[in-house]
């Protein structure tokens, strides 16, 4: 699992999205975004977050370290702000910390990205089908001249479904992925050399959905334990590996 770190101070919001996250401090003397539990979104965008995130490590990509966030809601009598007050007593426990980059700033297109590096981003956001790159919203930091990608919450889409039971992921693998409002769709014409040098095994797979706490993998019809959740994320992300009908510009397997 990802490394556990207590709370020890909130110190600010960041009035960005709707799910308010916040600037805390941990035992560790690190700072962190937090993403909260408590958050509308609930706990599987959560999920999404580790998965992706380590997904991304795998594929050579930089992506900022992510911690589960030990939280005590008593640190919400010092907040004056009653939203923010409302958030922390809703998410006590484990919430998800995002390593803060210091003097990172958001991407806007002036700066240079590698071609091989944003056909991999392409590539990964194809394959989690992660709607949520756009020039809209690039949910990319620049830091230290090279592009860091966060915010993977909207990937991952088919685990909103499992309500009802976990389902096949047959229709996962089958999903197409749009390129077209991608921040980085204009480097479609690589994601075939691209996707040539991935080499993800299913061992791959199931070491990235390891990361994710078990107070996150809340039982779902047919998938009653964390175990059984995380042998579901890796057979409908095995699936979608096994072919490529999901990947723009490239002939299904």
């Amino acid at each position: 699992m990802i490394d556990t770190v207590r709370v020890t101070r909130y110190v600010t919001p960041l009035r960005e999205g709707g799910s308010l996250p916040g600037i805390v401090e941990g035992d560790d003397l690190g700072t962190y975004v937090c993403k909260f539990r408590g958050a509308g979104q609930g706990v599987r965008v959560l999920v999404a977050e580790v998965i992706v995130s380590a997904l991304a490590t795998r594929l050579g990509l930089s992506t900022p370290r992510l911690v589960a966030l030990d939280l005590d809601p008593e640190i919400a009598r010092y907040e004056a702000d009653e939203e923010v007050q409302d958030l922390l007593n809703a998410s006590p426990g484990l919430n998800l910390g995002i390593d803060f980059l210091p003097g990172a700033f958001g991407y806007e297109g002036e700066a240079s990205t590698p071609p091989d590096v944003a056909a991999r981003i392409l590539w990964l956001d194809a394959f989690t089908a992660n709607v949520d790159r756009t020039w809209r919203n690039p949910n990319l930091l620049l830091w230290h001249g090279d592009a860091w990608v966060i915010d993977h919450g909207a990937a991952l889409y088919f685990h909103h479904a499992w309500e009802a039971g976990v389902g096949d992921p047959a229709r996962f693998a089958a999903q197409r992925w749009d390129v077209g409002e991608h921040v980085f769709g204009g480097y479609v014409d690589r994601l075939a050399a691209t996707d040539a040098m991935v080499d993800l095994s299913e061992d791959d797979l199931a070491g990235c959905v390891a990361g994710v706490p078990d107070a996150w993998l809340e039982p779902v019809p047919g998938a009653e334990t964390p175990d059984a959740l995380r042998a579901a994320y890796v057979s409908f992300l095995s699936a979608r590996l096994a072919t490529r009908a999901w990947l723009p510009g490239v002939s299904a397997a």
